[in-house]
């Protein structure tokens, strides 16, 4: 039996981006608590994701939606992190405020974006071991947030689109 590359290219970048959310799901978090909430987008979702990227820059005439839309319709998978709005109860201050109690429901816990960036590092480090191609983009959460993608109560989302090419799509933007 003989496999082309191009045959089982888009399987094994689906196969990395699931291990980019087994590292998000591992990587360290404030206090022990798991509020992270993570998917992979493939196939047609791909495209809802791009086609609501492509409402946002009509909304906001930002062209970052429209290059990015571009971009995803690339790639064979979209990675995607967010949190669940909560604090740790630390009263740290971080947030800005003295306490957990007196910080709005707006303003995030510094512990949220903390662990979501730290899952970010940790999916693109799997990535980067992988040899499939990434960027981090705040611009298709924006559009994985409106659509709800990981339901009621979350937020910060940032999406890790992953390609394998021979050249990457998301580098010459």
């Amino acid at each position: 039996m003989i496999e082309n590359e191009r045959d089982i290219r888009t399987a094994n970048v689906i196969e990395a981006g699931r291990r980019m959310l087994t590292a998000a799901r591992t990587a360290p978090k404030a206090k022990g608590l798991d509020m992270l909430e993570c998917c992979l987008v493939i196939g047609e979702d791909i495209d809802r994701l791009a086609d609501e990227m492509m409402k946002l820059y009509g909304e906001t005439s930002r062209n970052v939606f429209k290059r990015d839309s571009a971009n995803i319709r690339k790639a064979q998978c979209v990675v995607i992190i967010a949190t669940q709005k909560g604090v740790m109860g630390l009263d740290c201050g971080h947030c800005g405020y003295r306490t957990c109690t007196e910080k709005p429901e707006n303003v995030p816990c510094a512990f949220n974006s903390i662990d979501v960036g730290i899952a970010i590092g940790s999916a693109c480090a799997t990535a980067a071991d992988l040899r499939v191609d990434t960027r981090v983009m705040y611009s298709v959460g924006m559009a994985a947030e409106r659509l709800k993608l990981l339901g009621e109560g979350t937020y910060q989302y940032i999406a890790i689109p992953v390609s394998a090419s021979s050249k990457s799509p998301f580098f010459d933007r």
